[in-house]
């Protein structure tokens, strides 16, 4: 019976390395045939130059990725493309593109909810930026900065389409932002 098949299925699956002696005892098969199969996988990945490789780590053995594709690995993980923002998120940013430069509690006011993690991630995605003090509160603001504009395929904020044909109330709508907005500044002197 051939052990690399099943030693790859196990190791594929474990999230922590698994140590010689459990992958022996699962396959029920001798410690030191275990250890020589494993070496020659090892090899095998080496010498085929793929993308992962078996380590023998933390008393165990897993698979990881070849330390040569770091670079690459790591701008995948954090690629804006492979990360999409969340519904709260995509209203967030709405609010700040819309009505910017906005306070953190005008928007909260808005949204209705705390808006503190939605924000702070927008943040370090780098869709908005401080755009300075609410004269009236002095709590900081935010507006939208020019990646929020290539991301949009936009030159400048005049070209965000209008809200009142997208809304059957526009009207409606302007005025309960307005009272909510004016409901929030108090709030907002004692942040």
């Amino acid at each position: 019976m051939s052990l690399t098949r099943p030693l790859e299925a196990i190791l594929l699956m474990a999230t922590e390395p698994v140590p010689t002696a459990e992958l022996a005892a699962i396959l029920d098969v001798p410690v030191d045939l275990v250890e020589e199969e494993l070496r020659a996988i090892g090899a095998f990945y080496r010498a085929h130059e793929r993308g992962i490789r078996l380590l023998a780590v933390a008393g165990g053995w897993r698979f990881a990725t070849d330390p040569d594709q770091d670079a690459l690995i790591e701008s995948w993980l954090v690629s804006e493309q492979r990360a999409k923002l969340s519904q709260a998120a995509l209203e967030t940013l709405a609010v700040i593109a819309y009505l910017q430069p906005v306070s953190r509690g005008r928007i909260a006011g808005i949204r209705g909810v705390n808006v503190d993690g939605v924000v702070k991630t927008l943040l370090v995605r780098g869709l908005i930026q401080e755009a300075g003090e609410d004269p009236v509160t002095g709590a900081a603001t935010f507006g939208t900065t020019s990646l929020f504009l290539q991301k949009l395929g936009l030159n400048e904020l005049s070209e965000l389409p209008d809200l009142a044909p997208l809304l059957p109330d526009a009207v409606a709508l302007e005025a309960e932002l307005g009272q909510l907005a004016q409901a929030a500044e108090p709030e907002e002197k004692h942040e």
